[in-house]
């Protein structure tokens, strides 16, 4: 299934299923929002794939993707790791960081959850000066998972999974960084794109539980990267068994893979600017990317391999807040 949140008045949103390709929408009968079908999943999802199967004979509506609410505009939990190694080498070259010693365990911050930002909507942030930088990655949904679950277990409770832009203020985080207690200022309210999907949507992409697609990142009209997102050191539940290990995951957890990054970055591009100014740095010795200006655009899209379109675009520009 593929599953939409359109604006209703109400911080939720209302729940809408959305055909195969994204052309069509029509409620949800079973549940009226997202939050509510990941807390009966097992009850309610089997009751919506009549309407889906409907829905993608012709039934429902014109589907707008700008018009839609991040799919869960709201969660109780978002907890973000950092997947990719490709990634945490460039960035330390970035930040001039030394190696981090994960002890064998995958690394995972717990973010800001209260707000997902629309797939179109503009993004205010306080100043240029901060560094503004986009980060294209992939995440899954949970239902509610018990403390301890194994991550053979984990698979079980992914229902969803979406596509995120998690947005960064790069001048505060090597700050933040040095208190110990973590980010705060530095990582502004996270996009979704419109459509959360069911993994059996994927077929053949979803396997070792990551999402085997390429995440194109277009910055103001050009290629800026197109990474692959199976080459993650741990799954996807491999990192919820990481979260679960001492606490019980509510329903509605997003977990994200961190910045989608490839060992061939060079050839391929990037998912974030920080990558693209540490292989500058890594290169020349400094770097000469600039981070984002107002006014400046990103676009973000996956697509199966035969073109079908999945969570719809991340399309949105930086405002001065």
């Amino acid at each position: 299934m593929k599953l939409a949140t359109l604006p209703d008045g109400t911080p939720d949103g209302r729940l809408h299923l959305v055909s195969r390709d994204l052309t069509r929408a029509a409620p949800a009968r079973a549940a009226a929002t997202l939050q509510a079908l990941l807390e009966d999943w097992d009850r309610l999802a089997p009751r919506l794939q009549a309407d889906y199967a409907a829905l993608n004979a012709g039934g429902g509506f014109p589907f707008d993707p700008a018009a839609a609410l991040a799919p869960l505009p709201r969660a109780w939990q978002w907890l973000d790791g950092s997947a990719y190694d490709s990634h945490g080498e460039l960035m330390q070259i970035a930040f001039k960081l030394a190696p981090v010693d994960t002890q064998g365990k995958p690394l995972m911050y717990q973010g800001l959850s209260h707000q997902f930002l629309p797939p179109c909507a503009d993004v205010p942030l306080p100043t240029e000066e901060d560094g503004i930088d986009f980060e294209g990655e992939f995440g899954i949904i949970t239902d509610a998972v018990p403390m301890g679950t194994t991550a053979e277990e984990a698979r079980g409770h992914i229902r969803l999974l979406v596509q995120i832009n998690d947005w960064s203020l790069r001048r505060l985080a090597p700050l933040e960084m040095k208190t110990g207690f973590g980010w705060i200022q530095a990582k502004p309210a996270c996009s979704m794109a419109p459509v959360a999907v069911t993994p059996d949507e994927l077929g053949a992409a979803w396997r070792d539980a990551q999402i085997d697609l390429p995440l194109i990142v277009d910055w103001n009209g050009e290629r800026f990267g197109t990474a692959e997102g199976y080459a993650m050191s741990t799954g996807f539940d491999g990192l919820v068994a990481h979260a679960a290990y001492s606490r019980a995951l509510v329903a509605g957890t997003v977990i994200g893979s961190g910045t989608v990054s490839n060992a061939n970055y060079r050839e391929i591009g990037s998912s974030c600017i920080s990558e693209r100014r540490g292989i500058e740095m890594a290169d020349h010795g400094a770097p000469v990317t600039p981070f984002m200006s107002f006014g400046d655009r990103v676009r973000m899209e996956a697509r199966l391999r035969d073109g079908t379109p999945l969570f719809g675009a991340i399309d949105q520009i930086v405002t001065r807040g």
